[in-house]
């Protein structure tokens, strides 16, 4: 399977359908089944102390755990017009990503949690497990 280590919380932001987009410096070409692992990282303090994006968060975060699959559907570059589209008509996901240009909005489909989540290391970029 590939997966995709994502920091907490929005590992779990994406697990409960609250974000839908994965905001990365680089860009993939891989398109179809991607696994969602909550890396280890411990949440930030400037993290913690954003309330807006605290909110959303409805579940108990699962440092190191496959915890949801996708489909990753599209890599779209990031434009100003782009940026500002998604600031104005979905104020939640802009939020919940690091919109800039030059960066890559990975758009994710599909999402499903897994029955049970695997215990994971995690890597850097798209990896098998």
């Amino acid at each position: 399977m590939r997966v995709i280590s994502i920091k907490e919380p929005y590992a779990s932001l994406i697990k409960d359908k609250k974000k839908f987009i994965e905001t990365r410096s680089w860009k993939t070409n891989y398109r179809g089944k991607l696994y969602i692992h909550a890396s280890l990282a411990k949440i930030t303090k400037e993290i913690e102390n954003n309330k807006e994006l605290m909110k959303l968060i409805d579940s108990k975060m699962s440092y190191g755990y496959i915890i949801c699959k996708c489909d990753l559907k599209d890599c779209i570059y990031m434009s100003k017009e782009y940026i500002e589209n998604i600031k104005k008509y979905n104020y939640q996901e802009y939020i919940c990503g690091h919109f800039e240009i030059g960066r890559y909005a990975w758009i994710l489909e599909n999402i499903e949690i897994l029955d049970k989540p695997i215990k994971a290391k995690g890597k850097l970029g798209i990896w098998t497990y």
